[in-house]
């Protein structure tokens, strides 16, 4: 049985004619398979590399590179939230904010909580240091935010 849905398959496949070559899509592949199913397991892993001719070698080497993907040990939570921390976010409560997140969810950064609704991570810089501190949570940035704004937001 495949791992891969057919909606993945054919993602991939289209992606084929964007790119120079197959191993071009190697990152567009693995962000499908896990935004799909949150996590890029080994049976994946093989799945891609036999779609665009690379060994499972190469496509893990791309994988392990990022640190927005995770294996099948260590799935994403159904939220992601991620926590800048570049200087500007530090200075203005980040790692504040950081610090009281760990403590209310009983994890650390990377970490997913035990009900598996969060996956607390950390981002070198979001872009956004005039909003000091900021998140993202998923794809959604928000700025000037506070322990109990995030919790809101997750639970949203």
């Amino acid at each position: 049985m495949s791992e891969l849905s057919d909606n993945a398959k054919k993602v991939i496949q289209d992606h084929l004619g964007r790119y120079p070559s197959k191993q071009a899509v190697t990152l567009p592949a693995l962000h499908v398979v896990q935004q799909e199913t949150g996590c890029v397991s080994r049976k994946a892993i093989r799945e891609i590399a036999d779609m665009l001719e690379l060994s499972p070698a190469q496509i893990n080497d791309t994988l392990s590179f990022y640190g927005f993907f995770r294996t099948e040990e260590d799935p994403l939570g159904k939220k992601r939230v991620w926590i800048c921390r570049s200087l500007p976010c530090m200075l203005r409560g980040g790692e504040e904010l950081l610090a009281e997140l760990c403590e209310r969810w009983g994890i650390q950064p990377g970490q997913t909580t035990p009900d598996g609704k969060v996956t607390l991570e950390l981002a070198e810089c979001l872009g956004a240091c005039d909003g000091a501190p900021c998140m993202l949570l998923d794809d959604e940035l928000s700025l000037c935010v506070t322990a109990d704004d995030v919790e809101e937001m997750v639970r949203g």
